[in-house]
């Protein structure tokens, strides 16, 4: 039985989101559909969604996320809250510096929403938004691994939070991210992306190596610009890569 530290994560983080309320769930289909659900039906206030099982996670591009065999094999949470901001790019940058920050110095991002550690997954990041009266609602969903998991059929193989502290379990993981996520987004929402970018280039696993878009042209990546968009060196001249339809891999 995980015991979940749902008080303390509110003590952390309710003083910054006035409102909040930290919920844990045995099982849902997705966290992220559930709080988009609730979205639509007015409830706007800030809200962390846990799930100890999802029966249909998602990742970008309509990927399916699995959630282990186990409960806390892999943390699976959702972030809801309302965000005003000017320019919307980045955001998925930001929150991922969010997570590597409060998790471990190795810790590499993956152009636009993946946390990297030796080459391998170790979380995806999905974020969706919807237009609610006057106030524009954010969706944050986190997918991370904790404990070994299986890799069938998988293009990019897991890695997993145990290999690099072995004492951190998903509870324990969780009250690490959350307050750093919400400091990042909120710094975001003031401060936009181009303050963020150089804590990014620390830990961009593209940069200086080719990559392969999923239009199937290849280069070598130069890091993110001021707007959160990958530049890439092509041979027809430097392009930068903005759309979060653009699937992105290193060439090996």
């Amino acid at each position: 039985m995980l015991r979940w530290p749902a008080e303390a994560i509110w003590e952390a983080v309710a003083p910054a989101l006035p409102g909040l309320t930290v919920e844990v769930l045995p099982e849902i289909d997705s966290t992220n559909t559930e709080l988009m659900r609730r979205a639509h039906a007015g409830h706007i206030h800030p809200v962390l969604l846990v799930a100890e099982a999802q029966t249909a996670g998602r990742g970008r591009l309509g990927r399916s996320w699995n959630s282990g065999t186990q409960p806390g094999a892999v943390l699976t949470f959702s972030l809801g809250l309302p965000l005003q901001t000017a320019d919307w790019s980045g955001l998925s940058l930001a929150v991922g510096l969010g997570v590597v920050q409060a998790l471990h110095p190795t810790l590499q991002l993956k152009w636009p929403n993946d946390v990297w550690w030796q080459d391998r997954k170790l979380a995806g990041i999905l974020i969706e938004t919807t237009q609610v009266g006057q106030e524009r609602y954010a969706v944050i969903g986190v997918g991370l691994n904790v404990a070994p998991q299986p890799a069938p059929g998988m293009t990019t193989p897991p890695a997993w939070l145990q290999e690099l502290d072995a004492t951190l379990d998903a509870p324990a993981a969780l009250l690490r991210v959350v307050p750093s996520i919400v400091r990042a987004v909120q710094r975001f929402e003031v401060e936009g992306w181009a303050p963020m970018q150089p804590a990014y280039a620390a830990r961009d696993v593209l940069a200086g190596r080719t990559v392969l878009l999923s239009d199937g042209l290849t280069g070598v990546a130069r890091g993110v610009d001021e707007r959160g968009a990958l530049l890439v060196h092509t041979r027809s001249g430097l392009r930068k890569v903005s759309s979060t339809e653009v699937s992105v891999r290193p060439a090996h």
